[in-house]
């Protein structure tokens, strides 16, 4: 029942460094709140209670360093006056109940970098042979890992309470820019005209404007061409090329209702529309994104009770609030020590199934020379923004996103091809420059990063305008062998 090595001492939410001598620092955490904490156990006889403090900007976190000998530990947490054990570390029956346990040992330096809460900038006042634990990490089961560490349960909680703080403090008018524009679409305007504005104007998302009822009433994206495009190919549909001339964006979205038999979730004329308010929190507005499976939600204002009169200020995204979150922790890492952690340490994204496992599913990829019509069937079915687009070797070429099917708007392409008649590559090179080479990654579009690579790196690439997911790949080979989407970042940090 005992835990044994480097990885003991994450999971006991304690943190050993060998110094050479007698003893061992050892960090124990407690991050389940509490007005008054302490931490007793066979190190102090049990006749000593030794004061736990709150982690700076964490208050529900309480923290304690003491030097321990090496060996076995039971230990135990009086949290206002109850005994408590921390039931996500490892536990036995003993003399005193419920205990939890750890095992440090000298054979190794064992540090967990994410359990570092020291001012930004400075270091832990431990002496630590980085290097050495770098190269050989004993895990419980007995084997040994070239590489880093797993994350601590009590590191990831620690790094979601500061988040959430910063989140519930901040609201909508830090995504407010200095300047710019925001485009709306009138419902009564011609589909295919609609999705011309959206291509000229390089944007993916545009809200929908009823002038008749004086609101805003819904949100046109990609997945709406992208239904229309497959509606167009479909035999027997009632929508031909000449009706998409002067088919409303109305008249589409109260079809696609009735096709797909629910509300489209974006679409609401005789009801309030899903929207953000510039007073609610950063929390609430990113939980709204993902609670109902949507990428943008509108910033609506009204100085009227009943919100007659609305302005437009902003399309409020993840992308943005993750923008918000990086900008905040990226020069004091030491509030969020997790951010310096490599991506594969962490449970983050979709990886590649290991050979062997029967209850993996293996991610969803494309060769340059499948169809189009292949590749927008999965983006629907799958239901996310983009789809890896790989060699015979699987190494990362491109990428197609839900927001590429706005290139077909240029010059009436879509009048004159057959979805399953044009390949993927054809249709990117659309969206691109003629003498550009395919397989060239465009701009900002396609993001790769290494699973060696830190967190907050990942989160940079992702808070950049237009990216949904950063693709990990092999050092060298750029083989794909991961991705990490917005929502997996937002609903790891924010536990949902």
């Amino acid at each position: 029942m005992f835990s044994h090595g480097a990885d003991s001492a994450h999971d006991a939410g304690a943190v050993g460094v060998s110094s050479g001598g007698a003893t061992v620092p050892t960090r124990f955490v407690w991050p389940y709140g509490g007005k008054r904490v302490f931490v007793s156990g066979s190190f102090t006889r049990w006749s000593e209670h030794l004061p736990m403090s709150p982690v700076e900007g964490c208050p529900t976190v309480f923290q304690t360093i003491c030097s321990l000998s090496p060996g076995i530990h039971e230990y135990k947490f009086f949290v206002d006056g109850e005994w408590r054990h921390d039931e996500r570390q490892p536990t036995i029956s003993g003399e005193f109940g419920i205990v939890n346990t750890l095992y440090l040992t000298r054979e190794f330096n064992q540090i967990n970098a994410l359990l570092s809460l020291s001012t930004p900038g400075s270091r832990m006042n431990m002496d630590v042979d980085n290097e050495n634990f770098q190269r050989t990490v004993t895990l419980s089961d007995g084997t040994v890992s070239e590489g880093t560490p797993r994350v601590s349960e009590a590191s990831i909680q620690i790094s979601r309470c500061c988040v959430s703080e910063y989140l519930n403090l901040h609201t909508c008018y830090d995504l407010l820019p200095d300047s710019g524009k925001v485009i709306a679409l009138d419902i009564n305007l011609p589909v295919k005209q609609s999705f011309h504005i959206l291509h000229e104007q390089g944007i993916p998302v545009a809200p929908l404007w009823d002038s008749f009822r004086g609101q805003f009433v819904g949100l046109l994206s990609p997945l709406d061409f992208i239904l229309i495009l497959r509606e167009l190919e479909t035999h027997g549909s009632n929508l031909t090329e000449e009706q998409l001339e002067t088919h409303t964006i109305s008249a589409w979205k109260e079809a696609k209702r009735q096709t797909y038999g629910r509300n489209d979730g974006q679409w609401r004329p005789h009801q309030h529309l899903l929207h953000a308010t510039p007073y609610e929190s950063l929390r609430d507005i990113a939980v709204k994104l993902l609670q109902n499976g949507i990428s943008t939600v509108p910033v609506i204002y009204s100085s009227s009770s009943d919100g007659s009169f609305p302005q437009l200020l902003h399309l409020a995204s993840l992308s943005g609030i993750l923008k918000c979150i990086c900008r905040y922790f990226k020069n004091s890492t030491g509030n969020l020590p997790i951010l310096n952690q490599p991506v594969c340490s962490i449970p983050l994204g979709s990886w590649v199934p290991k050979i062997g496992d029967p209850n993996s599913r293996p991610l969803a990829m494309l060769r340059p020379n499948a169809s189009l019509s292949s590749a927008l069937n999965m983006l629907v079915q799958a239901g996310v923004s983009s789809i890896p687009i790989v060699d015979e070797n699987d190494a990362l070429l491109d990428t197609y996103s839900r927001s590429d099917i706005t290139a077909l708007a240029k010059d009436k392409v879509y009048t004159h091809v057959r979805l399953d008649e044009m390949t993927i590559h054809q249709a990117l090179q659309l969206g691109q420059d003629a003498n550009t080479p395919f397989g060239f990654f465009n701009g900002q579009r396609c993001q790769m990063c290494l699973r060696s690579d830190p967190l907050l790196k990942v989160m940079e690439r992702l808070a950049n305008p237009g990216v949904r997911r950063v693709f990990i790949v092999e050092a060298g080979s750029k083989r794909v062998e991961g991705i990490i989407s917005l929502s997996d970042i937002f609903k790891f940090l924010l536990s949902l």
